[in-house]
């Protein structure tokens, strides 16, 4: 399974402003720091905002903080907010018809999967990737 690329940006996102404990993060510095397209993590910064995991703060002085304490943004949430999980297309949220649907074992099957996925990212909150703070600071050049 592969998350996508919108769901990486918003836990890369969640990371670096994480790091800031008493300043304000910008759109640009972090696009400049992983090296990915502003215009695309601008929509991604707007709907964390939208979901409240980050505030946004307008005009001179303005920038981006964490709308929650990590320790309660948890990981398991926000993929499940940002993330499509239906892998295959007869799940309930998939589109298609496949023609064996109902019948075939395999919706079963991967649908716990993604539980024993989704199980283990729950145990997981911002503040647990933030252990390293020192070497992420030093990484991403703060």
């Amino acid at each position: 399974m592969e998350l996508s690329q919108f769901t990486d940006y918003s836990l890369r996102t969640l990371i670096y402003v994480g790091l800031e404990k008493n300043g304000l993060s910008s759109v640009k510095e972090i696009s400049k720091s992983f090296n990915i397209s502003n215009n695309h993590l601008v929509k991604v910064v707007h709907n964390l905002a939208k979901l409240g995991y980050l505030e946004t703060f307008r005009g001179r002085g303005g920038g981006i903080a964490l709308g929650k304490a990590p320790e309660e943004i948890g990981i398991g949430a926000l993929v499940r907010a940002t993330e499509s999980l239906a892998i295959v297309e007869c799940f309930p949220s998939g589109k298609g018809n496949c023609c064996i649907a109902g019948i075939c074992e395999l919706q079963s099957v991967l649908g716990k999967a993604v539980q024993a996925f989704l199980s283990e990212l729950d145990k997981v909150t911002l503040a647990d990737l933030l252990t390293q703070k020192s070497s992420l600071k030093k990484r991403l050049g703060l």
